[in-house]
């Protein structure tokens, strides 16, 4: 099959637009959160999604109206985080363990009381980009738009919160403030991955691209471009080999992102002689 063969399919076409715009969030706010030693809370809020697909599901809400529903549940958690890390005096990644064990524990109560795990239930788990809508591809649009809008209009304070939080503190950026919207950016980005590579994996689609970029970039907007350039590719090919060989599209995203890694890995040498 060739390119133009496999590209006159509408499924096709969204699901290649659609993992774009995703790949190009996840891969701009993973080196943020690489960098801050966060990218756990991809983790985290994925099984809090997992928890609120199953209530959604349990209620047999439409996919469209899904999506809406679980939007304000996973940013109502991400808050919950920082307010349990900075209110309860825990670490963050014991915040991110307690409220990913209570998603993941309210989704598997859900899916009992329901009788079982559905192949709806299914589906989100391990990602199926192929079945994208129109609709989910309107709303991944909207939320692209608003991620990037929020990562730009916050840059500086983003990039000064990253690498120094109590300088940034003390030359008068509002850090928790920064912190806030950094968690309910990536919120919004782990609601939006799950159609992608699924909920078990978004972690991966989070780390993998910007662990990436940061072998090969020196300087960190290098580092942002290349790993939105490393994220779009990986999601394109994976989608692509998953269509011919009838393979996971989730998985197979995640395995390319895994080989790119190590070959990055492997040629740091050679870039840091640079």
């Amino acid at each position: 099959m060739n390119i133009a063969e496999m590209l006159s399919y509408g499924f096709m076409q969204r699901a290649l637009i659609g993992g774009s715009l995703i790949a190009i969030l996840c891969s701009v706010l993973g080196v943020f959160l690489v960098l801050r030693r966060l990218s756990l809370i991809g983790d985290g809020l994925s099984h809090v999604t997992f928890g609120s697909v199953a209530l959604a599901l349990f209620f047999r809400l439409h996919s469209f109206y899904m999506t809406l529903a679980i939007i304000p549940v996973v940013l109502a958690c991400a808050m919950g985080i920082l307010k349990l890390a900075q209110k309860a005096r825990i670490y963050g990644d014991a915040a991110i363990g307690i409220v990913s064990a209570l998603g993941i524990a309210t989704g598997v109560m859900l899916a009992s009381v329901a009788g079982g795990f559905n192949v709806d239930l299914f589906s989100y788990l391990f990602g199926n980009i192929l079945s994208i809508s129109t609709s989910e591809l309107i709303i991944a649009a909207v939320l692209f738009a608003i991620v990037i809008a929020g990562v730009g209009i916050f840059y500086n304070d983003l990039f000064a919160s990253t690498f120094d939080e109590e300088l940034a503190k003390s030359s008068g950026i509002n850090t928790d403030r920064i912190n806030a919207i950094l968690v309910l950016l990536t919120a919004l980005t782990v609601v939006l991955a799950m159609k992608v590579v699924g909920i078990m994996l978004i972690s991966a689609l989070l780390i993998l691209p910007a662990a990436s970029a940061l072998q090969l970039a020196k300087g960190f907007r290098t580092a942002i471009c290349c790993a939105a350039a490393i994220g779009v590719c990986t999601v394109v090919s994976g989608i692509s080999l998953s269509f011919v060989m009838n393979l996971p599209t989730g998985a197979t995203i995640v395995l390319i992102n895994f080989l790119t890694f190590v070959c990055a890995f492997a040629a740091r040498p050679l870039f840091r002689r640079r």
